[in-house]
């Protein structure tokens, strides 16, 4: 492929691609356009019960954009449970070039000041492209990710992109939609105004209570 930039990047979100490498060690990249597209509903989030305590408690310290390189870094990091990620230098420069551009955003959960846990993505009007978690802790990754959605939701996001459905997300809600349909809603999410909030105070708080709550 052509020199990946991060205004190339942009634009390549917009029309439904994201790129990828075959390992860390690989330095090319390629595209991925999925016939099966996983997206959350994000009126639609179910939160297991497990974690419903963990996010009333506060169990992690959980804040936004605090440290974007310290979490592209840890999602590319090889764990006993993942020997191998697709998260080369390419990627972490690129996306690193958009956080600091105000497109891309990370979900941080740390105990007593210790990076645990969290999630990245890129947001483009009202979509937002979800591309790697991690966790070093149990739940982590998970309360990161229902932080996100209360983020989006108190936002005004319409749609949240997680590219394929896992066992993981799929306990979430995740679902499965063609391509076809995925394009729809992602023309539609393109035009929705949304502002990506960095803390979870007032409107946003009371966005996740309710979640845990109904959910």
């Amino acid at each position: 492929m052509t020199e990946l930039t991060a205004d190339l990047l942009l634009r390549a979100y917009s029309i439904g691609l994201f790129p990828m490498a075959e390992s860390a060690d690989d330095p090319d990249l390629f595209w991925v356009d999925p016939e099966r597209r996983g997206v959350l509903p994000l009126d639609a989030v179910h939160i297991p019960r497990s974690l419903r305590k963990a996010v009333r408690r506060g169990y992690f310290e959980v804040d936004a954009d605090r440290d974007f390189p310290g979490i592209i870094a840890a999602c590319a990091e090889a764990t006993p449970k993942r020997r191998a990620t697709w998260i080369n230098e390419s990627i972490v420069r690129l996306y690193c070039e958009l956080h600091q551009r105000g497109f891309a955003h990370s979900i941080e959960c740390r105990r007593e000041g210790r990076l645990v846990g969290g999630l990245y993505g890129v947001a483009l009007g009202g979509a937002f492209f979800g591309e790697s978690m991690f966790s070093r802790e149990a739940d982590a990754s998970k309360v990161a990710l229902i932080h996100l959605v209360a983020c989006l939701r108190r936002g005004g996001f319409v749609l949240l992109d997680t590219q394929f459905v896992t066992a993981h997300l799929a306990r979430f809600g995740a679902v499965e939609i063609s391509r076809r349909a995925y394009r729809k809603r992602l023309e539609a999410a393109l035009a929705a105004p949304a502002v990506f909030y960095r803390a979870l105070d007032g409107e946003g708080l009371a966005i996740l209570q309710s979640m845990t709550q109904t959910s």
